[in-house]
């Protein structure tokens, strides 16, 4: 298990798995990415494309000389709604929705396609890696990454361990990450692990305050930015993430720990009902640019 990532396998092609394959391919890796549709993997596929467009121009305006365009780059990552496309692959990175019956029909597809000597990583915010385990084969080659978006441009990822996940797997996926150019920081199983558990609490307490009009959405980020120097304020943060991933995430912590502090904001439930998602629909707490159709 010691060998390079060759084949990396990248099941769902949102935001999070657009950036994982365009690290990968970057790294040199061939990557098969899978979704369900085709309409899905065509704005994938125009998302990495655009990405590594903008890469190129910052490459070429910090290095004041020409870069040429990596087409290399785009042809390692082949696209399909074939999960029996992942039965080569030595390394898969599971990013399905944050909904339960969405991460069970993806393992039951990874459970009768993948081989069964590949190490999964699920790419989950919240949900326990020990009961994703359970829904396939050797529960002891699955991991969880826990990818920072946007995946191109962090270098560190959180890796938890499940009740099964053995030692030969934390060490292969240490290797993975090494290849992207990324370390992790190892923590144990539950349900949020570090990051979201306490990230997705202060989000959503942070929309509670905007609700109740202690302060407008600027005045709340730039408390976290001026105040405590983060770089970006919770709201905006909430934004880049997805409002549908941050309600997913809060009500899972919700119902994992049966706690009404994890009780999601009246207000993020609207703005998801509405269909304001944060930048992937162009506007959330912010405006991006003309609302998406």
């Amino acid at each position: 298990m010691g060998d390079r990532i060759k084949t990396l396998g990248v099941v769902g092609a949102g935001v999070m798995g657009a950036g994982l394959a365009e690290r990968a391919a970057n790294a040199g890796i061939a990557v098969m990415l899978i979704d369900l549709t085709d309409d899905v993997l065509n704005g994938c596929r125009q998302r990495i494309a655009t990405s590594v467009r903008f890469s190129k121009m910052f490459a070429k305006a910090k290095a004041g000389a020409d870069v040429d365009d990596d087409e290399d780059l785009l042809a390692r990552i082949r696209f399909s709604t074939d999960y029996a496309a992942l039965a080569d692959c030595d390394f898969i990175v599971e990013n399905a929705s944050e909904k339960w019956d969405v991460k069970q029909s993806a393992y039951q597809m990874l459970a009768r396609h993948a081989s069964e000597e590949t190490v999964i990583a699920a790419n989950t915010s919240c949900f326990s890696i020990t009961r994703l385990g359970a829904l396939i084969p050797q529960p002891e080659r699955l991991l969880g990454i826990h990818f920072m978006n946007p995946v191109p441009m962090k270098d560190t990822a959180e890796m938890v361990r499940g009740h099964w996940t053995s030692e030969a797997t934390i060490a292969r996926a240490e290797s993975f990450l090494a290849q992207l150019g990324k370390s992790g920081i190892i923590v144990n199983d539950s349900p949020g692990f570090v990051s979201n558990r306490v990230l997705m609490l202060t989000i959503n307490e942070a929309i509670m305050v905007l609700q109740d009009g202690v302060s407008d959405a600027a005045g709340i980020d730039n408390i976290f930015k001026k105040c405590f120097e983060h770089k970006m304020g919770p709201l905006e943060t909430a934004d880049l993430i997805g409002l549908d991933t941050i309600l997913y995430s809060i009500e899972v912590l919700h119902e994992s720990f049966g706690d009404s502090k994890y009780r999601p904001a009246p207000l993020l439930k609207k703005m998801v009902d509405a269909g304001l998602l944060g930048r992937k629909t162009n506007e959330g707490f912010y405006k991006y640019g003309r609302k998406k159709t």
